[in-house]
């Protein structure tokens, strides 16, 4: 017997098993009147309120639903009320330009577009045939009662666009199933030990690859979702306190600013010994990782993938063989990208020729994409030969363990040798005035280009360039060193915390044709 999956598979299951169980606390700063408490029941019934009222509007199943908005019940709501009933949910980012979200918007082929009420008049020349603002529930769920056409489950169709977080270039849209994002969140779950005694708080953006698929795993389960509109590191940890929130997900930036608030927390540290985080985003600093479990004494996950893998394909989680490591010595097993998730295989073959290049990673899996939404040429590259190409450097031990070494284009070719900007970051981070630290190459008439480190010291902390520079050599070859360090006081990032390096890069490469990738 083969039964489709279908993401409202995970919100039956919870509105049949839990549903007078509080499901959803809605962020009680929302800029229009916050959802709930919302028991899985009432979520049900919303997600179907909201599936009749598209249906009023005349929109078929494959048709595109788009969110511009911070985390919020709504939104979390429009995954099933949405994509649950066989159209296509679009969430973006909130924090792009105008110009960018209009992109999407007209790419993606969206004929209703959801706007944050902080983001309207921002967004006022964005439209769509049907265009609301987020908080006018008349204009997101039909009245009570209404009950939406039946769709018949397809797990081959495409139900999210999620686009690219633009660390490159122009977003790409990312076609992810129903298939891939069972499989993903189902799989995470399995990994994360997550039961329904958990409580789940939304502190990574629910558009960022559909909330790394938590909103599903979360509601099949039955667990309480904690909903975090802006982060703050002090308020992670008052939520944590008031809702026993015992696991989240993050970006490195969001654990440092976790981090960062505990320094003034007065008493004990809420959810010691209860609380797992699960980072992703980027290679955190060996120290970090030890900090969140010394501490915090909460537990550190590690995962990696990519928007285009729903994102789930490896997971880094301490095993029994560790439990006595010193910190840092386990600290440095976590750092490492992880060992392949159940149902993913992974390769990183040398470049044709051999020699010394970065090995790309290339995956397969459930959870790979469909493809490029309107882009065949883009998916027919990503996915040549039956394997998904990362673009992303890596070496893959004995021990099965992924450690990236670095994005493709961020390797550092300098005078014929590589040089791994996160192997340089992880060493400049570990000076105890760094907070923050992107390693660059830029051109030099000598070497092609040379490695370059934009930082941010830490608060009240004090450094040299020369004394940066002479650490990095103290602690790693030479050549690997910055030859120049630039201080900042902040580095453009993503919404998720990604570096965004070709930003950094630019001011130092203004002929485009020149540039080294």
């Amino acid at each position: 017997m083969i039964v489709p999956f279908a993401v409202s598979d995970f919100l039956e299951r919870a509105v049949q098993v839990y549903g007078e169980r509080v499901g959803v606390v809605d962020e009680p700063d929302q800029p229009a009147a916050p959802l709930g408490p919302l028991t899985y029941a009432g979520v049900g019934a919303l997600a179907r309120r909201q599936a009749a009222f598209l249906d009023g509007l005349g929109l078929g199943p494959g048709e595109r639903v788009a969110v511009v908005g911070h985390n919020s019940a709504r939104l979390l709501t429009s995954f099933f009320g949405v994509s649950g009933f066989g159209r296509v949910l679009v969430p973006v980012n909130f924090r792009l330009r105008p110009d960018e979200v209009r992109y999407i918007v007209e790419h993606s082929g969206a004929r209703v577009l959801y706007v944050d009420p902080e983001l309207d008049e921002a967004l006022r020349d964005v439209t769509a045939e049907h265009r609301f603002v987020l908080g006018d529930d008349a204009a997101l769920f039909a009245p009570e009662g209404a009950e939406p056409a039946p769709w018949e489950p397809d797990e081959g169709a495409t139900a999210t666009i999620n686009y690219t977080s633009g660390t490159t270039a122009r977003p790409k849209g990312v076609q992810l199933t129903h298939r891939n994002l069972w499989v993903n969140a189902v799989t995470l779950a399995l990994h994360a030990g997550v039961t329904d005694r958990d409580v789940y708080l939304h502190t990574l953006p629910q558009f960022h690859a559909n909330g790394w698929g938590m909103p599903f795993a979360m509601a099949g389960l039955g667990v309480p979702q904690v909903v975090l509109r802006k982060i703050d590191g002090a308020e992670i940890l008052r939520r944590v306190a008031a809702h026993g929130v015992t696991v989240m997900c993050a970006a490195p930036a969001v654990v440092a600013a976790v981090l960062d608030a505990a320094r003034t927390w007065e008493g004990e540290i809420p959810g010691r010994d209860r609380v797992r985080i699960i980072v992703a985003g980027a290679p955190p600093p060996t120290k970090t990782v030890a900090a969140v479990e010394e501490r915090l004494g909460w537990e550190f996950i590690q995962i990696y993938g990519l928007t285009e893998t729903s994102p789930l394909l490896t997971v880094n989680r301490a095993r029994a063989e560790w439990d006595g490591l010193p910190p840092e010595e386990r600290a440095a097993k976590l750092v490492r990208a992880g060992a392949p998730a159940l149902g993913a295989k992974l390769k990183a073959p040398r470049p044709e020729g051999g020699g010394h290049g970065t090995a790309e990673v290339l995956a397969r899996s459930n959870v790979v994409m469909e493809g490029y939404w309107a882009q065949p040429e883009e998916s027919a590259v990503a996915l040549a030969d039956g394997w998904f190409h990362t673009g992303d450097g890596g070496e893959i031990g004995d021990d099965g363990y992924l450690t990236i070494t670095d994005r493709k284009k961020d390797v550092i070719i300098t005078g014929g040798e590589n040089v791994s900007s996160i192997e340089v970051e992880d060493v400049l981070f570990s000076h105890p005035a760094v907070a923050e630290v992107a390693v660059i190459g830029v051109p030099d008439d000598k070497w092609g280009e040379t490695v370059k480190a934009l930082v941010v010291l830490a608060p009240g902390a004090e450094a040299t360039e020369a004394d940066l520079i002479a650490w990095c050599k103290d602690k790693a070859a030479g050549y690997k060193a910055p030859t120049s360090i630039e201080f900042r006081a902040e580095l453009a990032r993503t919404a998720t915390g990604k570096l965004q390096k070709f930003k950094l890069r630019a001011p130092y490469w203004p002929d485009p044709d020149t540039r080294i990738h």
